[in-house]
């Protein structure tokens, strides 16, 4: 047991979380709770007037990532002190964002009173564990995240492979502009247009131009080039 209460923090927009997660704590003398937030601004500004160790933070309050905003705030002023997500629905993208943003562990709103107990404890003394569900989320974005940026590389290449024509006809097409309107822009014919087009799809390696313009959006190549200067505004 530790020589002082653990001081902690709820943040939480529901009221009967407040109310659960407020009774477990209560029936043990090693924490105190110094104050309850319903928005991540609320958490920010009672973890500077009250310095809690450990405060136990919903992530989506006012908004879905309020919690995940809250805690690299109050993570730039307090350092030292220890988060943990408390969350409903265990979606990887989110509890990788929050781990990114330096909590220490996460626990789901319905987990055991033990388990909310020890997750506290463990998190003051810093021996929060990377628990076999957390270290798999971890790595299943991770590969999602290594995954789209191979994927960019990938296409950024072919691109910076066209012809001057071709890139600016798919430049065309991402934008939006129809065959019949990049014919009156370039001034060319329709099949001067079609063909170019299918050089475009060959190189791609795709069947459609919606195909291609999708991956381009969905990758935000051309945004890339034409903030690195390598795109003409248009």
């Amino acid at each position: 047991m530790t020589e002082r209460a653990i001081k902690v923090l709820i943040a939480d927009d529901i009221e009967t979380i407040h109310k659960r997660i407020g009774r477990i704590i209560a029936e043990s003398p090693q924490f105190e709770v110094v104050g309850n937030a319903k928005t991540g601004y609320e958490a920010t500004i009672l973890a500077t007037l009250h310095r809690p160790d450990v405060i136990l933070m919903d992530i989506e309050m006012e908004n879905r990532m309020a919690g995940i905003t809250a805690t690299r705030e109050i993570l730039k002023q307090f350092p030292e002190l220890k988060i943990i997500i408390l969350t409903v629905y265990e979606e990887d993208e989110l509890v990788f964002a929050a781990f990114q943003a330096g909590v220490v562990d996460y626990i789901v709103k319905n987990a055991k009173p033990e388990d909310i107990v020890t997750a506290i404890r463990d998190a003051y003394e810093n021996r929060s564990p990377i628990r076999p569900t957390i270290a798999q989320k971890i790595r299943k974005e991770f590969m999602r995240v290594k995954s789209a940026e191979a994927s960019f590389v990938y296409y950024l290449n072919i691109v910076t492979q066209l012809t001057a024509t071709e890139l600016d006809v798919l430049d065309l097409l991402v934008q939006g502009k129809s065959r019949a309107a990049i014919c009156d822009i370039r001034n060319v014919e329709a099949n001067t247009v079609k063909s170019q087009i299918h050089s475009i799809l060959k190189k791609f390696d795709r069947h459609s131009a919606e195909e291609v313009v999708g991956i381009l959006k969905e990758l935000q190549i051309f945004e890339t080039l034409r903030d690195t200067a390598h795109l003409g505004g248009k």
